[in-house]
């Protein structure tokens, strides 16, 4: 059994931004400031244009510590964390909530519900279970799955709005906001962005959740490339982003083989399994935390139920990589306007 794990979804094609005119200010005019730092167990990049050349360098660091003070509060993996407080106390009866993590926790129920339960931040015990959470892999028995699912579904967790309090119906439930958190960190970091007067900027969590802010300098749109599923030097979809996000899920970021299986990190919820059949999702949407929440839930999905939630959904758009016994992989365009270009629509 051996555990593979790769931390990029996507590659930034820098180089190759849109070179079409589009009145923004001359590059001249705007200073340019790029760095990173690794939180929330992965590498958060920010490349940002603004006038102020000797404020840039401070702002970004300011929005590395938002960052950072979100990974304090919603961390499952730090046992101080408000989210890992609430975990170990909510089956004893309810547990007053910081606003903001009771706000993210409500926005993702919804996007349980609206899912019927293929996106579900309950689903923590199932990764600890097939060794997801610290690594390692494993494939846990047809009794344990069993005993696990009883304990794993969105409905046990009880909001309390007017009080912002949750409680868990029954022991043993346990909240992972790794399906969205990043997300809605990108989105944090572009508010703070867009308060402090950065003209235009891309921020990254990681690879699987960008940002395009406004347009860098005489280009139209931010390009980014979605990496193909099979070939991780490859790119199988380029993206114009211009105040959007780009959020991808795939089956290659983190998985172990065992029997000859593999098995990817994304989980069904409703299965108690990883999601078997679908090799990426890549989704386009105006915020981050939709994109984080909405890859998953159409990783789970599939083609056809996808398409259906979609349809519910406004400027939302959707790719799925799916295998294929003739070519590398086909590609199913879900629905939505078309941002997404290159690449081939069909098969490679």
């Amino acid at each position: 059994m051996r555990l593979a794990a790769w931390s990029l979804s996507m590659l930034v094609l820098g180089a190759s931004l849109w070179a079409s005119g589009s009145g923004a200010a001359p590059e001249a005019q705007l200073a340019r400031h790029e760095a990173s730092r690794m939180s929330m167990g992965c590498a958060y990049a920010i490349v940002a244009y603004g006038r102020d050349g000797a404020a840039l360098p401070g702002i970004v660091e300011a929005a590395f510590d938002e960052v950072d003070r979100i990974d304090r509060l919603m961390s499952h993996y730090k046992p101080e964390s408000a989210l890992s407080r609430l975990n170990r106390e909510a089956a004893s009866g309810p547990v007053a909530v910081d606003p903001e993590l009771f706000g993210l926790i409500a926005e993702s129920l919804r996007y349980s519900r609206e899912s019927d339960g293929a996106f579900d931040i309950s689903v923590g015990p199932l990764m600890k279970a097939w060794g997801f959470f610290r690594g390692g892999g494993r494939v846990p028995g047809s009794d344990e799955l069993a005993e696990l699912r009883g304990r794993v579904g969105y409905e046990h967790v009880v909001l309390d709005p007017a009080h912002k309090t949750i409680r868990f119906d029954r022991p043993g439930v346990e909240l992972d906001l790794g399906g969205i958190a990043k997300g809605y960190a990108v989105d944090k970091v572009v508010e703070l962005l867009r308060k402090r007067q950065v003209a235009s900027a891309l921020v990254s969590a990681g690879g699987s959740t960008v940002f395009g802010l406004g347009a860098p300098p005489g280009k139209p749109a931010w390009e980014v490339g979605v990496q193909d599923p099979v070939d991780p030097d490859a790119t199988a979809l380029t993206v114009r982003l211009k105040d959007r996000a780009l959020s991808v899920s795939g089956s290659y970021e983190k998985s172990f083989e065992k029997d000859g299986v593999r098995y990817s990190h994304i989980m069904d919820p409703r299965a108690g399994r990883p999601v078997q059949g679908v090799l990426s999702v890549a989704v386009l949407t105006g915020d981050g935390t939709a994109g984080d929440a909405l890859d998953d839930a159409f990783f789970v999905l599939g083609v056809s139920r996808s398409r259906a939630y979609l349809k519910r959904l406004r400027d939302t758009e959707a790719f799925v990589f799916l295998p294929s016994a003739r070519s590398r992989w086909t590609l199913v365009r879900l629905h939505g306007p078309g941002h997404f270009t290159g690449g081939r629509s069909t098969t490679p």
